[in-house]
């Protein structure tokens, strides 16, 4: 067997928020996991996204199990505090996390699973994916015919304005990223913003309102009632995965004010110059794509990835016992993908995997 390999019962992938929580109840359960972490530092994805970034959600839900987030209940975090949150959880639980190693392989072995790493390797009984739905960057294949002068960048890859050159600028993607990012260029040169409607809150969360009807819907809507378990949650699941979420701080109003321009689809380029739906062409210095992500799960070998989301109940993967996903859109719920509903889920992929420990006892004896 090659000097380098590793035995450990449970391999979870990824180290933010999902796999930690996998981690703290696999802890209070006894059974041993490591988690590996493709950045140098937990918390680091938080770190690296845009400057100006505050969570949408307040303090009060974005705790993990057994820690609650400091500071005032309505406060909005920026990245870098929720990303030291993330980091001080797991130096707290003394949770085994080893940085600095990206898989690059998953296949089945034998009745287990073996992971690479570079020249790592592990061999587990159980792997859980921690990892969100939002992996690689994805443009349209047209932007590599945009002229050479545009300055591209993509939303992954945005910090701040000064990455770009003076002038104005589209973005491309009028989710909330795209939203939050031309607010955040608004204030020293001209934006488009590209992309259909897709609504808003019809409340602001840190109003007395959004006070009331924030946790409403985050504990009852997001988290009950948008669920595999609930008859209308598996009614809709689809069409939620089907589209963007609606617009949660910033308003129509507020692109209005600040000078943002709402235009169409961005459908090709024109002379070296996107093109939008509507036929307009438009003359500018930047373009910022905030145009999504591709999944990103090509490193795993094994039959259970979907045109659009690994194959799972919940997140867990019947057809390949042992192995489980957590973090995704709507894995059990709309909450899944958000703070906090990761714990929930965590709960139930620690009771499957005790569970199995238990049968696989059960047989040796």
């Amino acid at each position: 067997m090659d000097m380098y390999t590793e035995r450990i019962e449970t391999l979870v992938i990824g180290g933010g928020q999902s796999g930690l929580s996998v981690g703290y109840h696999l802890a209070l359960r006894g059974l041993p996991f490591l988690i590996v972490d493709a950045n140098e530092r937990v918390g680091d994805p938080w770190r690296k996204r845009w400057d100006s970034l505050r969570l949408f959600t307040p303090n009060r839900v974005n705790g993990l199990d057994g820690m609650p987030f400091p500071g005032p209940r309505w406060g909005f975090p920026t990245k870098d505090e929720y990303a030291d949150y993330l980091e001080s959880y797991a130096e707290r639980f003394e949770l085994p996390v080893q940085t600095g190693l990206q898989v690059d392989r998953l296949i089945r072995n034998g009745d287990g699973f073996l992971a690479t790493a570079g020249d790592r390797r592990f061999e587990a009984e159980n792997v859980v994916v921690a990892m969100s739905s939002w992996q690689h960057p994805r443009v349209p294949d047209f932007a590599s015919e945009l002229d050479a002068g545009i300055v591209q960048l993509h939303v992954a890859d945005y910090r701040n304005p000064e990455q770009l050159r003076e002038g104005d600028t589209l973005v491309v993607g009028a989710g909330n990223s795209g939203a939050e990012v031309a607010m955040d260029l608004s204030k020293s040169r001209r934006v488009w913003l590209s992309g259909p409607d897709n609504g808003a809150l019809p409340f602001r969360l840190d109003s007395r309102v959004g006070h009331v009807l924030g946790p409403f819907v985050a504990r009852v809507i997001f988290h009950r009632v948008l669920s595999t378990g609930n008859p209308i949650g598996r009614r809709i699941r689809p069409k939620i995965l089907a589209k963007r979420d609606p617009l949660i701080r910033v308003k129509p109003r507020d692109l209005a004010a600040a000078g943002v321009e709402r235009v169409p689809r961005t459908t090709g380029v024109e002379g070296g110059w996107p093109r939008l739906e509507d036929g307009r062409r438009l003359e500018v210095a930047n373009v910022v794509w905030t145009s999504g992500f591709h999944p990103g799960f090509s490193w795993i070998e094994l039959p259970v990835l979907g045109p659009d989301e690994p194959m799972h109940e919940g997140g867990i993967v019947d057809s390949e016992p042992g192995l489980y996903f957590v973090g995704l859109r709507f894995l059990y719920s709309k909450s899944s993908e958000q703070i906090h509903g990761v714990g929930r889920d965590a709960v139930r992929i620690a009771d499957s995997i005790a569970a199995r420990r238990t049968q696989q006892v059960a047989v040796v004896r």
